[in-house]
């Protein structure tokens, strides 16, 4: 049995599909989730559902039984989520799991992002459970930037503070097939850690240039500074210590934090990862 947590998430429901997919049937598939009734969609697929909150550790206890492989997908609530996922690496181990996989940030042993501590106590405390583990270490998602790239073909600019810092982003779906791929490959990647990145690293004036042709509207780069950029974001009505918290990931990404492209996630899914046009593409059609 195979347990997806956040599984209405958007990463997590491509894990799902990505099971299906390979041929996992529905019935050993488990959608844990904080709100059941939002994972219609999967129960008519045949997918077992059941009720995950990673605050109450006793949903945890039931969600997880009978799990042989778990897929930790990292909760969303910046500061609280290392009891959040110890709650879940607890459960796991209650359960007699086989294998958890966690999904973590791109070299979270090292990173200077502001979110790279959580990550970085979480590996520690599930390297140290004793639980055969496997470490996702995803970059940054594509779809990070659907807002920008919509605000960019409204207003003609795209704004940050990158600096020339390049981004190997790639498509949730392919971090989803990269996770599935580890969760049906038996015992041969427990204890490995893989920083999974795009194939290509751009920079936000690629973006752009990117965005221009896909959309065939002109969109031009302006690179702020990050207190600049921190006071756009808040003027548009983002919460100041929300804003402060994504300007310092943009001087990061200035520093060349998630511009590695090591090759891990084209190798675990066996394909290319998706190119940036072909992502913003679709952005631009939801």
């Amino acid at each position: 049995m195979i347990v997806v947590t956040a599984a209405t998430g958007p990463l997590g429901r491509l894990t799902v599909e990505a099971l299906l997919a390979r041929g996992v049937p529905a019935g050993q598939i488990v959608a844990a989730v904080r709100s059941p009734e939002r994972a219609a969609g999967l129960a008519a697929h045949g997918v077992q559902v059941r009720e995950a909150d990673y605050d109450r550790p006793d949903t945890l206890a039931t969600a997880l039984a009978g799990a042989e492989r778990v897929l930790l997908v990292s909760g969303s609530e910046v500061g609280r989520r290392v009891p959040q996922h110890r709650a879940v690496i607890d459960a796991a181990g209650a359960a007699g799991a086989r294998l958890v996989a966690y999904t973590s940030v791109l070299h979270a042993d090292r990173a200077t992002l502001s979110i790279a501590p959580e990550h970085r106590a979480t590996e520690e405390y599930l390297t140290a459970s004793g639980l055969p583990y496997v470490l996702l270490r995803n970059g940054w998602y594509t779809e990070n930037y659907a807002p920008a790239a919509r605000q960019g073909v409204a207003t003609g600019t795209v704004i940050g503070a990158t600096g020339d810092g390049r981004i190997a982003s790639a498509s949730r779906a392919d971090y989803a097939e990269a996770a599935a791929a580890v969760l049906t490959g038996g015992d041969a990647h427990a204890g490995k850690t893989y920083e999974l990145s795009g194939d290509t690293a751009w920079t936000m004036a690629e973006f752009a240039a990117d965005l221009a042709e896909v959309s065939g509207t002109p969109v031009a780069y302006r690179d702020l500074t990050p207190d600049a950029y921190a006071h756009a974001l808040a003027g548009n009505g983002m919460p100041e210590a929300t804003a402060r918290l994504l300007a310092g990931m943009e001087a990061d990404i200035a520093a060349g934090a998630l511009a590695d492209t090591p090759g891990d996630l084209s190798g675990l899914t066996g394909r290319p990862t998706t190119p940036l046009r072909d992502t913003l593409a679709a952005l631009l059609k939801d």
